[in-house]
């Protein structure tokens, strides 16, 4: 594993630096508009299904983020919690990423079996925040780009 875990608090003072780290929120485009890390970028790596309501892979995920971020870009990739941007810190990294970061605790918080919080989220450690299409990059306005391109 190549990729870094960090928590919050490590991925915000990246983003803060002269670095040139991009935060990348995998969840999905609803989970994304009900709230985000302020300049954030959305790039699912699951969708929900508008007929079943269930949550399906997002089949465009890799392929997407090949054409977006070139591999020698420094992402922070960032959920709910910690699962699914790990998911994704393996899928990038097979494809040759070496700048990932996953960030533990996502954006609402981890939780252990019981429920309890074991590593509080962007949201709740105070960092700033946005809703709905305000101070970010939607996934609608990247594949728009990409069309256009």
């Amino acid at each position: 594993m190549s990729f870094q875990r960090i928590t919050p608090e490590e991925a915000k003072k990246l983003l803060e630096g002269d670095s040139g780290h991009l935060y990348i929120d995998v969840r999905s485009s609803h989970e994304f508009k009900e709230g985000h890390a302020t300049g954030a970028r959305n790039v699912p790596l699951a969708e929900v299904d508008a007929a079943t309501g269930q949550m399906l892979p997002n089949p465009d995920f890799e392929r997407v983020m090949l054409e977006v971020y070139p591999k020698g870009e420094k992402l922070i990739l960032a959920c709910a919690a910690g699962g699914r941007s790990q998911a994704a810190c393996h899928m990038l990294e097979s494809h040759g990423y070496e700048h990932l970061f996953n960030m533990h605790g996502g954006f609402l918080g981890a939780r252990d079996p019981y429920g309890n919080l074991i590593q509080e989220g962007w949201q709740g450690s105070g960092f700033p925040t946005a809703a709905g299409d305000d101070e970010c990059v939607t996934y609608a306005s990247i594949l728009q780009k990409l069309k256009g391109s």
